[in-house]
């Protein structure tokens, strides 16, 4: 069983900066690509970026240039480092987990608030 625990949401003002957390346990980290979600109050969750296992990036075009993904598989952790933060950037951020081998399972962690307002 795979756990995704999130951390550093909070509120920030317009232009501020946050960087999140996605620990996991019970897995052989390198094997997932990772990825982060967020939902909006009324919206559908979408991808904000995502990276293999091998460090490839994929960003929304909404995030790129402000947002940045990495990993460090030797602590099983994805990070999601945000500046110049919009109000519209405000949503629920969810961790994603996707195994890559066989069983491929998806898993999720329970979120984190992320508040942008002044």
């Amino acid at each position: 069983q795979v756990q995704l625990v999130e951390s550093g949401g909070g509120l920030v003002p317009p232009g501020g900066s946050l960087r999140l957390s996605c620990a996991a346990s019970g897995t052989i980290f390198s094997i997932y690509n990772m990825g982060w979600y967020r939902q909006a109050p009324g919206k559908e969750r979408e991808l904000v970026a995502d990276i293999t296992s091998g460090g490839s990036t994929n960003y929304a075009e909404s995030v790129k240039g402000r947002f940045t993904i990495s990993r460090d598989n030797a602590k099983k952790t994805v990070y999601l480092q945000m500046n110049s933060l919009k109000p519209e950037d405000t949503a629920v951020y969810y961790c994603n987990a996707r195994r890559m081998a066989p069983p491929y399972l998806t898993y999720w962690g329970q979120g984190t608030q992320v508040t942008v307002s002044s």
